[in-house]
């Protein structure tokens, strides 16, 4: 169990690292390849859409191969797509490989995540969720210092070392004994899972931190550029803000696992409302900052109990654990692409305090929603006892 943990641990790691590396190049590739802010875009888009694309495929994968052969391929593609970036010469190849990463990532993570699931207790589920979540952020905290490197040394011997990283987690992974798949999954199994309450519960509890988050991936910087913080001063807040929700996230799931899925939701929920209206007031960059921090934090609640949910109402359902984790995938994707690009254009038309005001309406309205379901039932959204 030890060994499949850190082995799911360093997959996610690896994915999440090569998705943040991009970040620091996207001025080189606007250089090289004459990329409007829309080409950059479209690059920085084109992951969350692979994962959109890839989820289900790689969660009925995950049940019809088997969760071994599904993380396999989610490496390889990861291979690929690496070596797509150390020596591609244009910007469709580009767009393609960060795709081809998406996909990969939809097995690794769907595949991975039902490895763990599979092996471990119901009773420490909530924990080894968040655990591996905390790998991820980690992931995002180092993928900034490899894109740096990239812009140093070149892209051709960072991307190329990924690619080698990616080898040796194939092999590691095959050393590691499999789960045998159950009876292939179909369409219809997953359209009746869909509908039931307490999956549509956690998808949305899923889907919205990552909305969230994505208003302020694109706000955020922007707001601390406008009040005057220098480029290495935003790196420093989003640095030291991926390690708090990468405590928080791990201490979430242990939570949820003792007292239900919904307490760490529900403190989760009622910080985002208040860092929703709070965020677009301050005047000064270090008081951004704060808030940008405490906001994350707030989601950090979110993660692990929402995915040990969806985790729990699938195998409920009698689901596969690798199609519950595919519709985690969905939620984080519609999410992370709706927040990002909607909620940028909204302050476009409008001000910052318009999509985070919607934000924080929202918010508020799921946190009665789950106050009124805490109340009236915890069947299927409680933590195994």
């Amino acid at each position: 169990m030890r060994r499949l943990f850190w082995l799911v641990a360093a997959v996610v790691l690896v994915d999440t690292m090569f998705y943040a590396a991009v970040s620091p190049l996207l001025p080189r590739y606007a250089d090289d390849f004459d990329l409007s802010k829309t080409g950059a875009g479209l690059l920085a888009a084109a992951y969350p859409a692979g994962t959109f694309a890839g989820a289900v495929p790689a969660g009925w994968l995950s049940a019809r191969w088997g969760v071994k052969p599904t993380l396999l391929l989610g490496l390889a593609l990861l291979g690929v797509s690496s070596l797509a970036f150390a020596f591609a010469q244009h910007i469709v190849l580009l767009d393609a490989a960060r795709f081809v990463q998406g996909v990969g990532g939809a097995c690794m993570w769907a595949a991975g995540l039902a490895w763990l699931v599979y092996a471990s207790a119901a009773e420490r589920r909530g924990e080894l969720i968040g655990s591996a979540l905390a790998s991820a952020i980690v992931g995002v905290l180092l993928g900034p210092v490899v894109g740096g490197a990239a812009t140093v040394v070149g892209p051709e011997a960072v991307f190329s070392a990924i690619s080698l990283l990616a080898l040796g987690l194939g092999a590691w992974a095959w050393r590691i004994p499999g789960v045998q798949p159950d009876a292939a999954p179909t369409m219809r199994t997953l359209a009746r899972t869909l509908r039931r309450p307490a999956v549509l519960a956690g998808f949305w509890l899923f889907a919205l931190p990552s909305l969230y988050a994505g208003v302020i991936e694109v706000l955020g910087p922007l707001r601390l550029d406008a009040l005057g913080a220098s480029g290495v001063a935003i790196g420093a807040v989003f640095l030291v803000t991926a390690g708090v929700e990468a405590i928080v996230s791990p201490f979430a799931g242990r939570w949820s696992d003792r007292r239900g899925r919904l307490v760490p939701i529900r403190a989760g929920l009622a910080g985002a409302v208040a860092m929703a209206f709070l965020l677009p007031l301050p005047g000064a960059a270090a008081v951004v900052g704060a808030c940008v921090l405490l906001a994350f934090a707030a989601l950090g609640g979110f993660w692990a109990p929402a995915m040990a949910m969806l985790s729990d109402a699938s195998e409920a359902a009698r689901l596969e654990q690798g199609l519950a984790f595919a519709i985690a995938n969905l939620a984080w994707s519609i999410g992370h692409l709706v927040g990002s690009g909607a909620g940028g254009a909204l302050a476009q038309a409008t001000t910052d305090a318009v999509p985070y005001a919607l934000l924080g309406t929202i918010c508020a309205a799921t946190l009665a929603g789950v106050v009124g379901i805490g109340r009236r039932s915890r069947v299927g959204l409680s933590a195994p006892r």
